[in-house]
């Protein structure tokens, strides 16, 4: 700093004040440091800087997958929000591996954060570490840890029964629900599933839950193609429970020559950038991750210094973006 200060004509502390951001310093004067600061190629010092504060300027934001699309685009979100607060975001990918997860709950992040935003899927809600945790931390999306921290996300129920709903608008009337497995999000998915056909007076005989391991394309492709293989009667409408899984679906009734949406019609979540580009483009729930992020780094925000926020499930808002592959052209009358 004091080498810019000399190369700017100006003291260490408006320096200082340009760097940090402090708002009252003359436009005139911001630009010369500014330039100063450009042809000297500084750079801030977080450590020196965290040191000096007690705080590090960063947030952790741990994830399951980053190359599944819906967390690159979630991470992503999370980034540009934090870059207009002038914080910079650490991204770790926990593999949904408990242990990795346990270990996020007992602080492993919060020797270069100041907060973390965890996105879990495995570690138990009662577990030890979730209940010792004394750090800034807001769960994203729908495993929680006890009811300590607040979360943030779509209520899933209730989106699942806006695209079931669809389908059933859309006529159909055998719909496979395609991505149960043990996590929170699959149950809460297979509830709203429930529910919309239960409203609808559609009989269970047609109800057909499909257990996928992996929600990802290639799970998605051979669950449908066994599917379709088999002796039963063919659905008429999937809804899957993410997009990677409808695009594998996709796929499976391609290859197989049924046609979509006229003899299947399909809708997922997440509305993931590539579901605008399938064949058909696919229709899906799109959360606002942009809202989702602002919201999680807020209620970071306001656990600095204190004992935390009172816990609570912000639900934030999703809205149902209908494509090709559900929109038929005469829906069929209910049964």
């Amino acid at each position: 700093m004091r080498d810019v200060a000399e190369h700017a004509g100006v003291s260490v502390r408006t320096v200082s004040n340009v760097v940090s951001g402090y708002p009252h310093v003359s436009p005139a004067t911001r630009e010369r440091v500014q330039r100063s600061l450009d042809e000297l190629g500084y750079r801030m010092d977080y450590l020196a800087r965290g040191l000096r504060s007690g705080r590090t300027g960063f947030v952790a934001l741990a994830v399951p997958f980053l190359a599944e699309p819906y967390f690159a685009e979630l991470a992503q979100a999370v980034i540009s929000a934090a870059a207009r607060r002038g914080i910079t975001v650490l991204v770790e990918s926990t593999a949904g591996d408990p242990e990795v997860e346990r270990r996020i709950l007992s602080g492993g992040l919060t020797n270069v954060a100041d907060g973390v935003l965890l996105s879990a899927l495995t570690v138990p809600a009662d577990d030890d570490a979730a209940r010792a945790a004394d750090f800034p931390l807001v769960m994203l999306g729908e495993h929680s840890v006890g009811d300590r921290f607040p979360r943030v996300g779509i209520d899933n129920v209730a989106a699942a029964r806006t695209a079931v709903g669809h389908l059933v608008e859309q006529g159909c009337r055998r719909i496979v629900a395609l991505g149960r497995n043990g996590s929170e999000n699959g149950r809460q998915r297979t509830e709203g599933y429930r529910q919309a056909l239960s409203a609808a007076q559609i009989r269970r005989v047609n109800w057909l839950v499909v257990p996928v391991e992996d929600w990802t394309r290639e799970h998605g492709r051979a669950a449908v193609r066994e599917l379709l293989d088999g002796s039963g009667p063919l659905p008429d409408g999937i809804f899957a429970f993410n997009d990677a899984l409808a695009v594998g679906a996709l796929a499976a009734l391609d290859e197989s020559g049924v046609r979509v949406p006229d003899d299947v019609a399909v809708v997922g979540i997440d509305d993931i950038q590539e579901s605008a580009y399938t064949h058909p483009p696919l229709t899906s729930i799109a959360p606002d991750l942009d809202v989702i992020a602002e919201r999680a780094l807020s209620l970071l925000a306001e656990q600095e210094g204190a004992a935390g926020v009172a816990p609570r499930e912000e639900a934030t808002p999703y809205r149902l973006v209908v494509r090709a592959s559900s929109l038929r052209a005469r829906p069929g009358s209910p049964t």
